[in-house]
């Protein structure tokens, strides 16, 4: 990892859509970007091109007692993807909850938000997790 990572994309894989959010780690926080569809690698591309992200953090999908789930297979493989085609760090972070938190905030905020929406909130939220956690050292 370079020793001055700033820019960091998280990504929540979904079946049909994908939260993106982009973070930093001077500020510690994150904020959600429009989601892209499943298998979209040319929204994907031009996000990364956009962002230029050092980093990129995966949403693992676990079990409430941290096994595999049905997701998690699929998840993995969008992480070594990412990596792969792009050739930039990916970390894989647990998400449990995530999901179910993006739609308590937006209740709180009597923000009514799409299913696209919800899952870029969760990126934001397991992006802000990576970034809590986040040291130069």
């Amino acid at each position: 990892m370079p020793d001055k990572l700033k820019t960091v994309m998280g990504f929540d894989y979904g079946t049909h859509w994908i939260g993106v959010a982009v973070g930093q780690t001077l500020t510690r926080q994150a904020s959600p970007l429009k989601a892209v569809r499943n298998s979209d690698w040319k929204s994907i591309k031009r996000l990364l091109e956009d962002w230029q992200p050092q980093k990129l953090i995966v949403g693992l999908p676990l079990s409430m007692v941290g096994q595999d789930q049905e997701m998690t297979a699929s998840a993995k493989r969008f992480g070594r993807q990412l990596e792969g085609r792009f050739g930039i760090d990916t970390t894989m972070v647990d998400e449990r909850l995530t999901t179910r938190e993006a739609y308590q905030i937006a209740i709180e905020n009597q923000d009514s938000k799409t299913k696209p929406e919800i899952d870029s909130l969760a990126a934001a939220l397991i992006t802000e997790s990576w970034l809590q956690n986040y040291s130069e050292d």
